[in-house]
């Protein structure tokens, strides 16, 4: 099986109204032609909510296509990568489940499962969702986010390798 990038995202800080608030996030990302991660994730790439994301722990989130395809029939549509507000969009996982310490060769960067991602009200927001948290949940297709390990210039079609 060709495990590979399929899209490197980055966002930019933008104002999102939830209800009465309005909060800053960088959760609408698109691609973008390659990016360096290192230990505080994707160079470029917006983190507005700091105490919720981000960090060494949460340096990058990372999802696959073939839970997006299972989206699709849940949505009525493919959502565009980066849609959830990954960093790297992977062809898969390969085989198995992803486990917390699972490490992954991404092109010439090593980083390392480290959480399950939780919904939350931005990514509803995001989604036109009021529900989308329960929803998101309950599937249990959560992606990831990583640690980088070794971090480098990751791009489209970059071959990943489960360690």
């Amino acid at each position: 099986m060709d495990v590979h990038i399929v899209s490197v995202n980055a966002g930019r800080a933008e104002a999102m109204k939830i209800g009465a608030r309005t909060v800053t996030t960088g959760i609408r990302k698109g691609p973008v032609e390659r990016g360096y991660v290192g230990p505080l994730g994707l160079a470029g790439d917006v983190v507005a909510d700091v105490e919720n994301h981000g960090g060494l722990d949460q340096a990058l989130y990372v999802y696959s296509s073939e839970d997006y395809a299972w989206w699709a029939g849940e949505l009525g549509g493919a959502p565009e990568p980066g849609t959830f507000g990954e960093n790297l969009t992977l062809s898969s996982f390969g085989p198995g489940e992803v486990r917390i310490g699972d490490r992954f060769k991404v092109g010439p960067a090593l980083i390392e499962a480290t959480a399950p991602r939780i919904p939350c009200s931005v990514f509803a927001t995001r989604m036109g969702e009021q529900e989308w948290v329960k929803r998101f949940a309950v599937a249990r297709r959560p992606g990831i986010y990583a640690r980088v390990v070794e971090p480098g210039t990751v791009r489209r079609g970059d071959t990943i390798r489960k360690l």
